[in-house]
């Protein structure tokens, strides 16, 4: 093989003519289109079959972009193909590769390699790829793969992306592993958009970091073949992750898309990464589609800048599936998706500042797991009453734990409502009255029915009032003899009836009386009653100032 001349491709190549015209179309920078003028024949993942006019090997592929030839004066080299089918394995493992990429509507014979590869900018838009293996791989700019189907999987670990990750409409099924996209320790530096997706196995990212926010609105994430659909332990958001509706843009309302293999009219498909993703936040009269997941979801210990925003997601989970947020960080929890019918929400050690949420989001009893749950503050969209808030509670804690309960009393007193922060502490000393022994339980009904274990101490003023007034009527026809005669003071009822109801103060008459018969054991009753009275207000207060 001698050396190229002025750009020519080496001679015994043997180039086709579509071969060709890619070539001499690199040199211009110029899109080289395949198409065919059959619409119904230019989409990659139908059945109609792609000849060698549309042909290109992969080895020429590979050639341009490692040994690309010299630009045309005056202009930039640059491949850029539409509606090509090509051939072989592309296989630029290792490679560095200068000019820019963009494959469009293209058909892969089979797999894309590119691990441990260096690009500017890479795009592959609406293509079918039998596999992307990709671990490792460095680009200066974005990494495009929107509208993709790739049939055996993604494989991104430790990959690098310097600017935007948009996998926007991408549909990816499981490898030989289980795996959909396996993107664990990815770091992406900016977006990583990933709205309207379909992935079929488990999308992982375990340690993976975004330098700004993770969206996934609107995808639909399915693995009905292992344990979790997504599994993203110890992910780093600088902002935002989004699980969330996606509005569908452009709506060609009820227009079905999946067919189309050129979609470059519609107005969210640009040459450049959209700044919201092609999704754009639902609006009134804009078709939208939820997040949609079917299996667990692992984001323990995650970490998020700005919020994790759950809103009228649906997850569909087996009996021993979890939507785990175990030990997660965030400014604000948005918790506003639909209720699940199986599996469990965990938040055991999680801690947020702002919690927003609905009643009707969160599971029934032993679907919800909280223990160390903190927050700050609540904000419930729609109506969440007190007694559904002591049910959410109640739900997380099977078994009695004071925790929740505290919890929810601080973010309610901090927030000024005093009252219902009482109102939850008693319910949780009514919690805890069911763990007691009888004699326990005994006495903490007695505390609960006289003065609601301190919690409601205007209780307390009218038993006082009301056991007064009974003893002041009994002893005004029934005064007790003087102990030493004369000596004592005037006789008062009702000063008497205070005297001995009142533990500690010493109103100057009990001492100097001696009640017998029935007005002794009245006297009995009212000092008890009395000691009741005082100690379990005093246990109430003491709380309060504990809390307080």
């Amino acid at each position: 093989m001698t050396e190229p001349h002025d750009g020519d491709p080496p001679d015994g190549l043997g180039l086709t003519p579509a071969e060709w015209g890619m070539w001499q179309a690199f040199r211009t920078g110029s899109t080289f289109d395949l198409r065919s003028p059959n619409q119904h024949r230019n989409d990659p993942t139908g059945p109609h079959a792609w000849g060698p006019e549309r042909s290109v090997r992969a080895r020429v592929l590979a050639l341009l972009l490692l040994e690309p030839p010299a630009a045309q004066p005056g202009r930039v080299a640059a491949l850029k193909l539409n509606g090509a089918y090509v051939t072989g394995t592309l296989e630029l493992s290792g490679g560095t590769i200068a000019p820019f990429v963009e494959l469009r509507n293209c058909r892969f014979e089979q797999e894309v390699l590119l691990p441990e590869s260096r690009f500017t900018t890479l795009r592959l838009v609406g293509c079918a790829i039998p596999r992307i293996e990709a671990a490792r791989l460095h680009t200066e700019g974005d990494l495009h793969l929107p509208r993709c189907t790739v049939d055996r999987g993604i494989r991104l670990t430790d990959a690098h992306i310097g600017t935007d990750l948009l996998l926007n409409q991408l549909v990816v099924r499981k490898d030989r592993y289980g795996r959909s996209i396996a993107a664990d320790g990815l770091n992406v530096a900016q977006d990583l958009q990933a709205e309207l997706i379909e992935s079929y196995g488990e999308l992982t990212m375990r340690g993976a970091h975004i330098g700004v926010s993770l969206s996934l609105r609107g995808s639909k994430l399915r693995n009905p073949y292992g344990r979790r659909a997504l599994n993203a332990p110890q992910l780093s958001v600088e902002r935002t992750l989004y699980l969330t509706p996606a509005g569908l843009t452009g709506s060609p309302n009820s227009t079905d898309l999946s067919g189309l293999s050129d979609l470059s009219g519609l107005p969210y498909s640009t040459d450049t990464t959209p700044p919201y993703g092609i999704a754009l936040p639902p609006t009134g009269g804009v078709r939208t589609q939820r997040f949609e997941c079917e299996g667990g979801v692992r984001l323990d210990d995650g970490r998020f800048g700005d919020a994790i925003d759950i809103d009228q997601a649906r997850f569909t989970m087996a009996s021993d599936q979890e939507l785990s947020l175990r030990r997660v960080q965030t400014p604000e929890l948005r918790f506003m998706c639909e209720r699940q019918q199986n599996g469990r929400v965990v938040l055991s050690g999680a801690k947020v500042v702002n919690l927003v949420d609905k009643s009707t989001s969160w599971p029934g009893p032993g679907g919800l797991a909280m223990a160390g749950f903190a927050y700050e503050s609540l904000i419930p969209r729609g109506h969440f009453p007190l007694a559904r808030r002591l049910e959410w509670v109640a739900a997380a804690t099977p078994e009695y734990a004071p925790e929740p309960y505290e919890m929810l009393a601080t973010a309610l007193r901090d927030c000024g409502e005093e009252e219902s922060a009482r109102e939850v502490l008693l319910a949780k000393q009514r919690r805890r009255r069911e763990t007691l022994p009888l004699v326990g339980k005994m006495w903490g009904y007695l505390q609960d029915w006289m003065v609601a274990y301190g919690y409601r101490p205007g209780r307390a003023a009218v038993w006082i009032a009301l056991l007064w007034g009974v003893g002041a009527v009994f002893f005004s026809s029934h005064q007790p003899a003087p102990i030493k005669g004369d000596e004592g003071p005037e006789w008062n009822a009702a000063l008497y009836t205070l005297d001995v109801l009142l533990p500690v103060i010493d109103l100057g008459q009990a001492n100097f009386w001696t009640p017998e018969g029935r007005a002794q054991w009245v006297t009995a009753v009212l000092v008890l009653l009395g000691w009741i009275l005082a100690t379990t207000v005093a246990a109430g207060a003491s709380r309060l100032l504990r809390r307080n």
